[in-house]
């Protein structure tokens, strides 16, 4: 060490365990005439999102991106509270607004939710099809 650098602090299994990591932004979205606060997934809530682009079909787990950016921005809108404000009930719903309105708060819901562009492309967001029949959806 020259003297400058800090020592390495290792954190215990507490302090990970009551770390606020979650981190939220307030996202400007004029189409819906104000502001919505996006707020991270946790891990589970990550793989919970994972698993909810793909489907059954057959024997085969196949990717199906329909509504694949209503699914993300559903669980990361937040009130003022930090509670959801949708359920996966209003995903449809929530899939007719405003396309760019969506994309920009999915933009930052990926971001904060340490979700990649590689991430999606693998999914398949974006891509409109299915491995199964290669329609397009919109």
């Amino acid at each position: 060490m020259t003297g400058k650098e800090k020592p390495v602090v290792l954190l215990g299994r507490d302090a990970i365990l009551k770390a606020d990591d979650l981190p939220a932004e307030d996202v400007l979205v004029p189409e819906w005439g104000g502001t919505v606060r996006v707020r991270g997934l946790t891990g589970t809530g990550r793989d919970e999102y994972w698993a909810s682009l793909t489907v059954q079909r057959g024997s085969q787990q196949v990717i199906d991106s329909a509504n694949a950016t209503a699914k993300l921005v559903a669980r990361c809108v937040v009130g003022e509270d930090g509670e959801p404000l949708f359920t996966q009930r209003d995903v449809s719903e929530l899939g007719e607004r405003s396309g760019a309105a969506l994309n920009r708060v999915f933009e930052v819901a990926t971001r904060l939710s340490g979700i990649s562009d590689t991430d999606m492309a693998e999914a398949g967001k974006g891509s409109g099809s299915t491995q199964s029949d290669g329609s397009t959806s919109s």
